[in-house]
């Protein structure tokens, strides 16, 4: 499904998560069109490895990983400085993105089996209550979702804490 260019949703660690190829960028317009979500505000990606992420980051300098180390794996969204490949409808207007590798076994095994990194955005319209199980996600989004993946929350009570890894300012709150 996503190698077609698909939509797909997925348990994260607080809230389901709506996914797709973040290389794709009719699969990505199709995505922020349903968000109602405008391009420029830029997407997270989601990844079972930091290799995973290496397409759409700079190499990261030495004195900025121990923090990445010590909150990877896990719900800790990083922004960090974005390559110059990395596709402005994923950045948005920034450079940087916005990056988690995470702990969450279905997603780490989503990642795995699709072979690379994913958009990882909330279940939801703009302004919307994210979806926290498969039901509420065919409730609010229905068939234009082509894909639900069923499973559990990871346990978490709020979405990822968003920092910024150069400056360490918290963009979102935990």
């Amino acid at each position: 499904m996503l190698h077609a260019g698909g939509l797909i949703a997925y348990p994260t660690e607080a809230v389901y998560g709506l996914g797709c190829d973040p290389r794709n960028q009719q699969a990505v317009a199709r995505l922020l069109h349903l968000k109602q979500r405008p391009w420029q505000k830029g997407m997270i990606l989601i990844a079972a490895s930091v290799e995973q992420l290496q397409p759409y980051i700079q190499p990261i300098d030495p004195r900025y990983q121990p923090q990445l180390d010590a909150t990877w794996p896990g719900p800790n969204t990083w922004l960090v400085p974005a390559s110059e490949s990395c596709p402005a409808w994923i950045c948005g207007t920034h450079t940087t993105v916005a990056v988690r590798v995470t702990a969450h076994p279905l997603v780490q095994a989503l990642c795995t089996v699709f072979g690379g990194a994913l958009v990882s955005t909330s279940a939801n319209r703009a302004g919307r209550r994210p979806a926290k199980n498969a039901l509420r996600v065919l409730r609010a989004l229905g068939d234009e979702v082509d894909y639900c993946l069923h499973g559990e929350l990871g346990g978490a009570a709020r979405p990822t804490v968003i920092r910024d890894l150069l400056g360490g300012d918290v963009i979102r709150g935990g």
